[in-house]
């Protein structure tokens, strides 16, 4: 069967192809690979800058040229890589064999053995691989999640002034502003977003087991140190690891994964409480022509966005568990199960892109249904017995808790009325009377949100 997104096993290039494909510029089998290249390329050129001795004689006019090969890397070159690795079954090695070749056709043979020179493979893999999660973080990832704090926080100012029964235990509670309880989520994310942007994209570049004993004993008077250093935050824009085995720690990965989670999880909550919303009918939602609600009962518009959005975050999140439990733990130097793993980093990424995007549709289908959240306030009266309580507390009524307990613990419907009888009984004066029975569900909301 031919690959196709109707034939893919996974809905992240199937079904959600067009929701996900810009990752594939960053987490497909072809863009790895042009990583790999990239920084082989960059290393190469980084040598004769130094300069080593062998390579004084390469001419810098090439380093445009070789440039090239990642900049303009093609399929067909990914394939070619590809087929090599069939012969070598080693993924960098065949990167490696690849850019020989081209030394080979550019004439400069004689400078072709200081490709991949002292480096283990996880010195590509592990430059590599964070570049990627980089490139996609800063011109995918947070543009998308920037967006959506964006329109909640609109969201949150359109609503600000919007009187809301709220809910604790599902019970009826102090009344708040709608658009209050939407900027909660905004300031939430954007405080994760913060946290994003502390955890460093690190890399790991010493040599087989970290200690560039290739490089030192080849040039023992060169500072390989800073060298290493210099290329991968100067020349790469990483954090380079000091301190590593074969492998870089994972740790600020695990830490950026983390946070993912965390900001997935807020959003699983932001996505239960609209389509709560949507349920109480405080929503409806914008009607396109031709959808179909249910197959069965044509009246259904479903919150299907807040759904799916729910859905590929639980996706997400348990990728992101596993990738951030998993990848710092190596047995020793260095075992391969972080190899297999590191390839589905895309994935988590992917089923979050399909969320925001989901929740992004969502928010724009929402029409606020005002007489519905007028209509619950209304009808919850008896939540202005807190703010009873608490002038009476303030005019040092004895009891005041408990006499307003005995008005509004009952099966008996608290109404408008009940209280205004209540306070007019009241041992206190006409004034602070007065005072009381201006208080409405709409008007008790306390401050909205602060931006």
């Amino acid at each position: 069967m031919d690959f196709s997104r109707l034939t893919a096993v996974s809905p992240v290039d199937g079904r959600y192809r067009a929701k996900t494909e810009q990752l594939s510029e960053y987490f497909s089998e072809f863009a790895l690979i042009r990583y790999r290249v990239n920084v082989e390329v960059e290393y190469f050129i980084a040598l004769c800058e130094i300069p080593l001795p062998q390579l004084s004689g390469f001419d810098k006019k090439n380093y445009d040229r070789l440039r090239k090969i990642y900049q303009d890397f093609q399929l067909s070159d990914a394939q070619e890589i590809k087929d090599i690795e069939k012969e070598t079954n080693h993924d960098v090695k065949a990167v490696e064999y690849f850019l020989k070749r081209r030394f080979d056709a550019f004439g400069i043979s004689a400078f072709k053995e200081f490709v991949h020179f002292g480096l283990t493979s996880q010195d590509i893999n592990n430059t590599a691989v964070p570049m990627s999660m980089r490139d996609a973080h800063e011109k995918v990832m947070l543009p998308m999640l920037e967006s959506l704090v964006d329109k909640i926080e609109e969201l949150a100012r359109e609503w600000a002034d919007v009187p809301m029964l709220a809910r604790t235990h599902g019970q009826p509670a102090s009344p708040t502003h709608l658009g209050k309880e939407i900027y909660v989520f905004a300031e939430r994310l954007s405080d994760q977003l913060e946290m994003l942007d502390d955890a460093p994209f690190s890399a790991k570049f010493g040599g087989a087991t970290g200690n560039m004993n290739a490089h030192k004993i080849a040039y023992p008077d060169i500072n390989w140190r800073d060298f290493a250093n210099d290329f991968v935050e100067l020349k790469l824009g990483l954090v380079r690891q000091q301190t590593t085995t074969q492998i870089e720690h994972y740790d600020y990965m695990a830490a950026y994964f983390d946070t993912m989670k965390r900001i997935n999880t807020i959003l699983i909550d932001f996505a239960r409480d609209i389509w709560m919303y949507v349920s109480m009918d405080y929503f409806k939602q914008k009607i396109k022509a031709g959808e179909v609600g249910s197959s069965a009962m044509p009246h259904k518009v479903n919150p299907i966005d807040f759904e799916n959005a729910e859905g590929n975050l639980g996706m997400a999140n348990a990728l992101f568990e596993h990738l951030s439990r998993k990848l710092p733990i190596s047995r020793m130097q260095r075992d391969l199960t972080d190899s297999t793993v590191t390839r589905n980093i895309g994935v988590p990424l992917a089923h979050t892109l399909i969320a925001l995007a989901s929740l992004m549709k969502g928010l724009g289908k929402l029409i606020l249904n005002e007489d519905k959240l007028r209509s619950d306030l209304e009808n919850n009266y008896a939540v202005v017995a807190e703010a009873v309580q608490t002038i009476l507390r303030r005019e040092q009524v004895e009891g005041a808790y408990e006499l307003l307990k005995k008005l509004t613990r009952t099966n008996e419907k608290v109404t408008r009325s009940s209280i205004d009888a209540f306070i007019d009984e009241l041992p206190v004066s006409d004034k602070v009377k007065a005072e009381m029975h201006a208080i409405t569900p709409e008007n008790y909301t306390g401050y909205g949100f602060v931006e």
